[in-house]
């Protein structure tokens, strides 16, 4: 337990400079005894750390320390390998990136590990480009050099102009105040506000992007995490949302709850079809949801909804109908 937490000293040490002993002993959530003698065992093993007296002291290391990632143990080891996987580093496009960092971490491993790591990045495939069937697993992909200049912004805090394409309108630029960026299930999003209203936009539709020299106006520390559960919630409770009554074949019911907004009742018939009043975005994506279901699903209401459907698969029965035509080569 110890030489983890004389670890964690070194590396808060080398990430943040110099700290007081306060400080460090709240982030290791020991005392400040303890800490100091856990600084007096880092120089008695030779660990380059010098204290600076005065009221604005603390503990620092050398300028140039480096130190072997000794702390790590077998599974935090293999863990790194497995972490490194393509999904996040595509969508901010640093592919590259990954792959020089985890050549770095493997070279400053412990030479007892080097080994579990270069084996599993030979034993362990994580989320390959295609399935079984070979259908392609990865999701449209914004420029590198345009998710670059947005990951600048957002880092340096300063504001970014961005040629934005939103759903079935032109691209057009405009000037946003970057939050921080945000992927899920693949797809990357940019947190942003404009004239001080929040938006959210997808990084594969920013088809161009500029930093610029104005600071953003953001605060100085966000929860992103929190900010993305509020943003996703108002996306869920807005817009012009619809609420469909459904029949489904069981075998699909987690296929539509995971494309609805929200299951609101459900029961099942006497035949084991379950029958479910369900919410969605707005009537494209409740005939799209229902469409993908195909015959295992059938929407009763509202008539609107089975009325696109019907036309949907009337207009498919009628191509395939008729034997093709052949043109003659």
């Amino acid at each position: 337990m110890r030489a983890d937490r004389l670890v964690s000293l070194v590396l808060l040490l080398r990430q943040h400079g110099q700290l007081s002993a306060v400080t460090l002993a709240r982030e290791l959530e020991v005392s400040t005894r303890t800490v100091l003698r856990d600084i007096e065992a880092l120089s008695a093993a030779g660990v380059p750390v010098y204290a600076e007296r005065g009221r604005h002291g603390g503990f620092a290391l050398l300028p140039g320390f480096q130190t072997e990632l000794t702390g790590l143990n077998h599974d935090e080891a293999l863990a790194l390998v497995v972490a490194g996987s393509r999904r996040g580093a595509q969508v901010f496009g640093l592919g590259s990136a990954l792959a020089s960092a985890m050549l770095k971490v493997v070279d400053a491993l412990p030479a007892s590990y080097r080994s579990t790591a270069a084996g599993a990045s030979q034993r362990l495939l994580i989320d390959p480009e295609t399935d079984l069937l070979s259908r392609r697993l990865v999701t449209e992909e914004s420029p590198d050099t345009t998710t670059a200049e947005v990951l600048r912004a957002v880092l340096a805090g300063h504001k970014l102009r961005i040629h934005y394409a939103a759903t079935d309108q032109p691209a057009k630029w405009r000037t946003v105040d970057p939050i921080g960026v945000v992927t899920v299930r693949e797809q990357g999003y940019l947190l942003a506000t404009r004239s001080g209203e929040d938006r959210t936009y997808r990084l594969d539709r920013v088809l161009a992007a500029e930093e610029l020299a104005e600071p953003a106006e953001r605060p100085d520390r966000v929860d992103l995490d929190r900010a993305w559960q509020e943003r996703s919630t108002r996306f869920r409770t807005g817009g012009d949302q619809v609420t469909v009554l459904a029949r489904v074949n069981p075998i699909r019911r987690e296929d539509l709850a995971r494309t609805a907004l929200a299951i609101l009742a459900e029961s099942t018939d006497e035949d084991g079809w379950l029958r479910l009043e369900v919410t969605f975005q707005d009537s494209r994506h409740a005939e799209w949801a229902l469409w993908q279901l195909s015959t295992n699903a059938e929407a009763l209401a509202p008539p609107w909804l089975r009325a696109a459907l019907h036309t949907r698969a009337t207009t498919l029965a009628t191509r395939y109908a008729a034997q093709p035509v052949h043109k003659d080569c």
